[in-house]
């Protein structure tokens, strides 16, 4: 078994609490978004306001984002238009949500391989050319996850209590 640096377990251990496996908090983000309804997953609670879909594009690009930053790979792009607030499909179906939960589970995926991979000596020291530090943006990575759950928690309860 491959020996992992204390820091970096630890850091891979925050992501899992927030995405992955059962959490002592309550759901995790892949656990509250597991067999939702694409009626649930669209509906909004006010105007203007994000729906659960959008949410879990949103959470799913800034997996993304954070993985490119580590990575410095500039060249890549995200899978879907729009960045920040990646566009919902014009005629969204079951099938399409599920492709974007897949995406979410993917790019979850390829960030914790990055993590696992990560060189240590490099996780307190400012990626050039930005003013980001690795450590927290791995931290705080898995506390957006969390923030973003909590909404989604939020939104699935007032449209079951509409």
């Amino acid at each position: 078994m491959k020996r992992v640096h204390p820091e970096i377990r630890l850091l891979l251990f925050y992501l899992d609490q927030a995405f992955g496996r059962r959490g002592w908090h309550g759901p995790t983000l892949s656990a509250a978004v597991r067999n939702l309804p694409v009626p649930v997953a669209l509906w909004r609670p006010a105007a203007g306001r994000h729906n659960i879909w959008e949410l879990v594009l949103h959470t799913a690009y800034w997996k993304y984002a954070v993985r490119r930053r580590l990575t410095r790979d500039a060249a890549s792009r995200f899978s879907r238009p729009g960045a920040d607030w990646p566009r919902l499909p014009a005629e969204p179906t079951a099938r399409q949500w599920e492709s974007d939960i897949i995406l979410l589970k993917d790019e979850h995926r390829r960030l914790v391989e990055v993590v696992e991979a990560f060189q240590p000596s490099r996780l307190h020291t400012r990626i050039p050319g930005t003013r980001f530090v690795p450590v927290e943006q791995i931290q705080g990575i898995a506390a957006h996850d969390l923030y973003h759950c909590g909404q989604i928690s939020l939104v699935q309860r007032l449209y079951e209590a509409r």
